[in-house]
């Protein structure tokens, strides 16, 4: 089975009034696409979508400038580091994040209840892959969460870094806002049901990389089977593939990302807001065959061995309450979706996977 490839353009092009069929006939054609972007999102937490303002070739500029960063020494790496900010803003050094499915006992009955062929690999610890954090958009100016809206941290030698950073960050957010926009339409929801709640959110643009001259043995698992926190996770491609899925009927599936692009995630926070209804997609990233593949066509072009993720984690706002909305408050499962703010939610989720202090979960 293959993902959906929804491209968003005569979406952009209806809410520029620019488009080219009949009022009747244009909207129809909308809603079909808002429908297959929400069906996607709930029947496998993802999504493929082409957006015609991020191009490959941002991804790859993109890209470039990561690798040179991942590339230095560990120690130049960690004077990047911020601890005492949840690591969330500047770099995560390999061997801190630690996979929910290592902590959680419910994901680990959950994993042990699947057929074995779509159960995912097994973590030896914490995952050997390094991480950085860079805020993308507005933050609020009054917040009860200032850690979660922390300053960027800026690496010296690279004076490309914070324009490049800004600029393909502020893609992706604005993708993630159309989709956001379209899943609510299919949902039944107001247009700005979801964007609403975005408003200064603490978007972070947080490209992984993982040392395949380091650990690029075919089983290496780099991420963990987990889910993402967030709202939505948007990634550009890869240049080494890795990414495995879980379809919301349990199966296993190798995420192939065309080029020209970007996948889009269900995150906890959709899960949350649709009262159970959209849930969280899971994933792992692990060395497979098609990564060993890519590794040794890199290494006869004398490319980089860093694998690199252009991933961005959009957030609902810290201070808004994360509860089902409209009709999903009648879904079968909305009492398991109390009400809580956002920001508790996301210090709760960290604290889980060692990025803070331990909290009771």
């Amino acid at each position: 089975m293959d993902l959906p490839v929804v491209d968003l353009a005569p979406f952009l092009q209806a809410a520029a009034g620019d488009a080219a069929a009949s009022p009747a006939e244009a909207e129809e054609a909308l809603r079909a696409l808002c429908a297959t972007v929400s069906a996607s999102l709930r029947d496998t937490g993802a999504l493929l979508v082409k957006d015609p303002r991020c191009t490959a070739a941002d991804n790859d500029r993109f890209l470039d400038v990561v690798e040179r960063y991942f590339a230095r020494s560990d120690d130049s790496k960690r004077l990047q580091e911020r601890p005492h900010l949840h690591y969330q803003v500047g770099v995560t050094p390999e061997g801190v994040e630690v996979p929910r499915s290592l902590v959680d006992k419910e994901m680990q009955d959950r994993i042990k209840s699947m057929p074995e062929e779509f159960q995912p690999a097994t973590p030896k610890g914490p995952d050997p892959k390094w991480r950085y954090m860079w805020r993308v958009g507005p933050r609020p100016s009054n917040t009860r969460f200032k850690e979660l809206n922390a300053e960027p941290v800026i690496p010296d030698g690279l004076p490309e870094w914070k324009e490049t950073m800004d600029s393909w960050g502020s893609k992706m957010i604005s993708a993630i806002e159309v989709v956001a926009e379209m899943a609510a339409i299919g949902f039944g929801l107001s247009k700005d049901a979801f964007t609403s709640l975005m408003k200064e959110g603490p978007h972070l643009l947080a490209p992984t990389g993982s040392n395949l001259m380091r650990h690029g043995f075919e089983g290496t698992v780099f991420a963990g089977f987990h889910y993402d926190l967030n709202f939505l996770t948007i990634h550009g491609r890869s240049r080494f593939p890795g990414l495995n899925i879980w379809l919301s009927n349990g199966k296993k599936m190798e995420v192939k990302v065309p080029v020209g692009c970007l996948l889009i995630q269900s995150g906890k926070q959709l899960e949350w807001l649709t009262g159970g209804e959209c849930l969280a997609g899971m994933h792992e990233v692990v060395v497979t065959k098609r990564t060993l593949e890519a590794i040794e066509l890199a290494k006869e072009q004398n490319r980089s061995l860093w694998r690199i993720s252009s991933t961005l984690f959009s957030h609902i706002a810290s201070d808004a309450t994360l509860k089902p909305l409209g009709h999903f408050a009648e879904a079968p499962n909305a009492h398991s979706y109390p009400p809580i703010c956002a920001g508790e939610y996301v210090e709760q989720e960290l604290s889980a996977i060692n990025l803070k202090g331990k909290v009771a979960l």
